[in-house]
């Protein structure tokens, strides 16, 4: 058993926690940093496959000193700075067995029928008796795929009546040529990651303490750049970064406990709560600071053009040039709540879209997305955030919807810039979802004829890229491979799934409270 003192940073235990359930349990964790107050030592823990959200520090009596694993002693070869390593390496981790990614999907309600397997990608075997839409997808000849060998003896085939839309125009690719590259877990199991398209680099300039940050090495301040990503680079983070630094946030009434780290200046991270205006999102080192503020900050709404209003709830469109002070700070107090972005004081190639609740002290931000004024990779949102207080009410999807509102009105089709955080990516999914499958279940048979509708026309007609749009209809499992062609099929659970969800979307974006004129960015020298 080891003693208290003999663990330092790099070693890996078991430490002491309560789950969502409040039941203990005590997940290998790894310690990050150890300080000492008044004689008592605290640990940073790390809780190892968990969100780094849920990093914490802990005290001496939560860690199991009796499965203590030392880090490894790595040889001091010099990096390519000419100096060492500045912290031990992790212990290794133990191999672990292989998921089988050929798991069986759950039964759907009714029953399924053997059919032929698909081509590769596909990943069906069984064809499920139809129930509400079928839609069949005939391939040209160019594109077809080779037909899958006959049904074995005695299969049936499905006799109940079904609505067949037919696309002679696009073909659905295999699964290896979507965009999307993330796993899709369904039904307890997992599905194959699809690759990616080869995204195009950029260099990331990480936010300072100061403005002085974005000027170059030899004294020069740098150009603006005429792009830009807030992707974050990985390969910078330092055991700085992945700590939370703030511990507290005041902003309006509500008080707000960040996720992960945010360069706000040294000097704020040792408070224990940060005041921030809700209006213009200054941050003050206190209570007296934030009242002497407000006595002389006269916004009531975020800077910028109101585009959008019905009932309390306004979007503000904020030029990361013009309002730069402002788009900074919400930077800044986005990143205690998105790990996976990083942050520029150059915020001149963005235009952010703050979601603010109306009541009579003035607009409240709810939460924002911001893009870029020009993507060539037709990105409709960089970062998108709904702010801890208001989540689980709605709001992510509203954003995302507004965001392909906007991309309708300039007649494009988008997608968000990947990665997609946990909870963006459930929010986005979802969406898609329910979008595509309102359509489809709209489709109603003209002159007595089978409706018609391709992937394209879907993309059209929601401004949901078609990567996104097949990569959807993947993870609901809708395709199928049937007398060489592909199918998609609607069973019950998916219909009765979606008016359920239906019935709990009540906020909804109205078209024609959108009061929005697209800029052509590319013909304007500076912003």
């Amino acid at each position: 058993m080891a003693e208290v003192g003999e663990v330092s940073e790099g070693c890996r235990l078991p430490v002491l926690r309560r789950n969502q359930d409040n039941e203990d349990e005590w997940p290998l964790a790894e310690i990050l940093s150890v300080k000492d107050i008044s004689g008592r030592k605290l640990f940073y823990v790390h809780y190892i496959d968990f969100n780094k959200r849920l990093d914490e520090w802990v005290t001496h009596d939560r860690l199991d000193l009796k499965r203590v694993q030392v880090p490894r002693k790595e040889a001091k070869t010099p990096t390519k700075n000419g100096l060492p390593g500045s912290r031990p390496g992790s212990p290794e981790r133990d191999p672990r067995k292989s998921l089988d990614l050929a798991l069986p999907a759950a039964p759907a309600s009714g029953k399924s029928l053997p059919g032929p397997p698909g081509p590769p990608g596909s990943g069906t075997g069984t064809v499920p008796v139809p129930v509400q839409i079928t839609l069949r997808f005939h391939l040209p000849k160019e594109s077809e795929a080779e037909p899958p060998p006959a049904p074995p003896p005695g299969s049936q085939r499905p006799t109940k009546r079904k609505v067949e839309v037919v696309s002679p125009a696009t073909p659905v690719p295999a699964a290896t040529e979507t965009s999307q590259a993330s796993v899709f877990p369904q039904n307890g199991s997992a599905r194959r990651a699809v690759a990616a398209q080869p995204g195009r680099k950029r260099k990331s300039a990480c936010l300072g303490t100061d403005e002085d940050s974005q000027d170059s090495s030899d004294g020069a301040p740098s150009a603006p750049r005429m792009t830009g990503s807030l992707v974050s680079d990985r390969s910078h983070d330092d055991i700085v970064t992945r700590m939370k630094n703030i511990e507290c946030i005041e902003l309006g009434r509500h008080r707000l406990k960040p996720w992960y780290f945010s360069p706000y200046p040294q000097e704020l991270t040792a408070l224990p709560v940060l005041y921030l205006c809700e209006f213009c999102l200054k941050y003050g080192h206190s209570l007296r600071c934030l009242q002497r503020h407000l006595t002389k900050c006269d916004l009531r709404h975020p800077p910028g053009n109101e585009i959008y209003r019905k009932g309390t709830i306004s979007f503000f469109e904020i030029d990361g040039r013009k309002n730069k002070s402002y788009s900074q700070n919400l930077c800044l107090l986005a990143k205690c709540f998105l790990d996976h972005k990083t942050l520029y004081y150059d915020t001149d190639p963005f235009l952010f879209y703050v979601m603010t609740e109306y009541d009579c002290k003035g607009f409240h931000i709810v939460g924002y997305f911001s893009k870029e004024k020009e993507s060539t990779e037709d990105y409709n949102v960089a970062c998108i955030l709904t702010l801890p207080p208001y989540q689980r009410r709605g709001y992510g999807k509203l954003l995302i919807e507004f965001s392909y509102e906007l991309s309708k009105v300039e007649g494009k089709t988008g997608t968000p810039e990947k990665p997609l955080s946990d909870l963006g990516l459930l929010s986005y999914r979802s969406y898609w979802s329910q979008t595509i499958l309102e359509i489809l279940m709209g489709l109603k048979a003209e002159g007595g004829e089978r409706p018609q509708i391709t992937i394209n026309e879907i993309s059209e007609i929601t401004s949901i890229k078609k990567e996104d749009v097949i990569s959807t209809l993947q993870y609901l499992n809708l395709i199928n491979y049937y007398k060489g062609q592909y199918i998609l099929t609607l069973s019950e659970d998916i219909v009765e799934g979606h008016e359920r969800a239906m019935l709990k979307r009540v906020l909804r974006i109205d078209a024609k409270c959108l009061h929005f004129t697209p800029k052509d960015w590319s013909k304007r020298g500076k912003w």
